[in-house]
């Protein structure tokens, strides 16, 4: 979601595609918003752009010619307007030509020449919105970036209101006070103060009202460079990196977040907390997703559950408590598998046993005769045979010579 800077971002982009062009005709509308029609119809007006926290004010100028001013005709404008946009979730501006009119340009802008170019509102989740003769919101505070002093004082003034009694992670959306604070600034400037998101918004900022009340006799400031090296001379505390981180976006110029581009490399290289690997997320009362380091404070909501984004790393990299886990985890694999590889084996082997043992009872059972015992009877039968008298005719003649 565009944040305050983002939407300073989109205020210069205008300022410097739109300087010297003129636009012609009507504000065109189109046929899906639900957003107001812009009456403004003029023959050679100018745009120039303003931001202040999350709005962005285009101001349509007419152009007066040096002849003699002829009478205006019905229905065009002879007074500037000024269109006061909120991008919401996705809202942004475009600078082409006709042709390369984007798909979600719901409000367009176009100038008085050829080949024709549009300044376009693009939003293609239609969540943004502008406001015909519009001013600020006035029930947004000012503005983080550009008027320090002020959202300085207009903070440390409302402590003893209710607000302040939520945790300082949602207190920090309130535009009320935090004009232009978002979701990855509040990451981002509790990190680096290492504050827990859950922690009463009052008992953070009460230690600043004395500060700033030391320095109530000193001359306001209005020059933005003036406020950028006063601020830095500083040390810091959590309404002035309200103000520094910003403007650190700010300065990475169109290196910074750009819907318009999908190369976001230098802007993720800028976080260090917003879904950062190893970070902790969790979600706050509004809905809205924390990420954070450490403890989340004593006003964590009890139903919300925190995750953890895990390092993107090589299998083989692995330092602190993950290479314990790794290793104790590669054991107890590495167990599981020589008990399973152990009990394979040891089945294997009762089988081959089980079939060792039947094969010797078949053999046994069929071969009785090789038996040790069985050639003794065998060898001793055929001795006594061999030992007995003969038969016959032998017999008789020992008889007869027995009796001579």
């Amino acid at each position: 979601m565009p944040e305050g800077p983002e939407l300073h971002l989109a205020s210069l982009f205008v300022n410097r595609m739109c300087d010297g062009v003129v636009f012609t005709g009507p504000v065109r509308k189109s046929e899906v918003s639900k957003c107001p029609d812009v009456p403004f119809t003029c023959p050679a007006y100018r745009i120039t752009a303003t931001s202040r926290g999350k709005e962005v004010k285009l101001t349509l100028t007419p152009m007066k010619s040096d002849e003699k001013r002829q009478k205006v005709n019905a229905g065009q404008a002879d007074q500037p307007m000024d269109v006061v946009f909120r991008f919401g979730m996705s809202g942004y501006f475009r600078f082409t030509t006709e042709d390369e009119l984007p798909k979600h340009a719901h409000l367009r802008f176009y100038s008085n020449e050829k080949p024709c170019r549009v300044l376009s509102f693009v939003d293609a989740r239609r969540f943004g919105s502008w406001e015909p003769n519009g001013t600020w919101q006035p029930d947004r505070g000012p503005c983080i970036m550009f008027e320090y002093e002020s959202f300085r004082e207009n903070v440390l003034s409302h402590l003893p209101d209710r607000a302040f009694d939520r945790p300082i992670c949602e207190v920090l959306l309130n535009q009320k006070y935090f004009n232009g604070i978002g979701n990855y600034l509040r990451a981002e400037i509790l990190f680096r103060l290492n504050i827990p998101p859950f922690v009463r918004a009052r008992t953070v900022l009460e230690g600043l009202e004395t500060e700033y009340l030391c320095r109530d006799n000193e001359k306001p400031v209005t020059s933005e460079k003036t406020i950028q090296k006063k601020v830095k001379s500083e040390p810091a505390d959590l309404l002035r990196l309200c103000h520094t981180v910003p403007l650190e976006v700010v300065n990475l110029g169109g290196k910074g977040y750009d819907p318009e581009k999908a190369d976001y490399s230098d802007f993720q290289a800028w976080l260090q907390c917003y879904y950062v690997d190893g970070m902790t997320s969790v979600r706050d009362q509004n809905g809205r997703t924390m990420w954070f380091r450490g403890d989340p404070g004593p006003m964590v909501p009890k139903a919300s559950k925190s995750k953890r984004k895990a390092k993107k790393q090589d299998d083989h990299v692995y330092t602190g408590k993950k290479k314990v886990a790794r290793s104790r985890s590669e054991s107890a694999i590495k167990e599981k598998v020589i008990k399973i590889e152990t009990a394979a084996k040891k089945r294997k082997k009762d089988k081959d046993a089980t079939q060792e043992e039947t094969g010797r009872k078949r053999q046994k059972s069929g071969q009785e005769v090789n038996t040790p015992q069985d050639k003794k009877r065998s060898t001793a039968r055929r001795r006594k045979g061999s030992s007995s008298e003969p038969a016959g005719p032998l017999r008789r003649s020992r008889r007869v010579t027995s009796s001579k």
